[in-house]
């Protein structure tokens, strides 16, 4: 769960704020089955967690009925890794486990992550409206609010609860419209209609 900027440090941990958790666990039912990149620090208190660095949760199966991620933002060096395999994770999770699952990410929507495992994949996006979201540091508050926005993305149907619960914090967008759209065009000069009469 560290929220690098540069490259993932193993001597801080970055965690998610009590108040997403508590939201997290409202849309899922009160119980988190799996946190694949724990650490720990972490308050998420998922059924299995896989702490991170010893135990990398991009290695294992993701075949869990509720999931949540806060995934590392950096890349990791070591292990040639990034935020873009943790969202592929995300998506397949729903895809063939039909696993609900949450990620808390920057918004970096004009990125191959993005554009791959969110955009025509995800359900609904909190676009959360903390101007510098604050991680917990070490299971601890006081740290440097994120030097860039946040967005909690939803994959899975209970987009009513996602959104009732999701709204005190942001804007919520439900995007299943998109799904099995090509969405946008490498071709110069190509445009695509999302909507009929556009």
């Amino acid at each position: 769960m560290t929220a690098g900027r540069k490259v993932n440090t193993q001597s801080i941990h970055w965690c998610t704020p009590p108040k997403y958790v508590n939201a997290v666990k409202k849309v899922l039912g009160g119980t988190i089955s799996l946190d694949p990149c724990s650490n720990v620090c972490s308050v998420v208190n998922a059924e299995t967690n896989f702490i991170l660095p010893e135990h990398d949760g991009l290695k294992e199966s993701w075949d869990y009925p509720s999931i949540y991620v806060n995934p590392p933002y950096g890349y990791d060096k070591i292990n040639g890794t990034s935020i873009k395999q943790w969202l592929y994770k995300c998506a397949h999770a729903n895809k063939y486990y039909n696993s609900e699952v949450l990620a808390l990410i920057p918004v970096a929507t004009n990125t191959g992550h993005w554009k791959e495992y969110i955009w025509g994949k995800a359900s609904a996006i909190c676009f959360l409206y903390d101007t510098r979201l604050r991680f917990l540091v070490d299971g601890k508050n006081g740290g440097k609010g994120a030097p860039m926005a946040c967005a909690m993305v939803y994959w899975n149907g209970k987009i009513e609860l996602f959104k009732e619960t999701f709204l005190a914090y942001g804007a919520v967008v439900d995007i299943r419209s998109l799904h099995g759209l090509e969405i946008g065009s490498r071709k110069k000069n190509e445009q695509l209609t999302l909507f009929e009469g556009s």
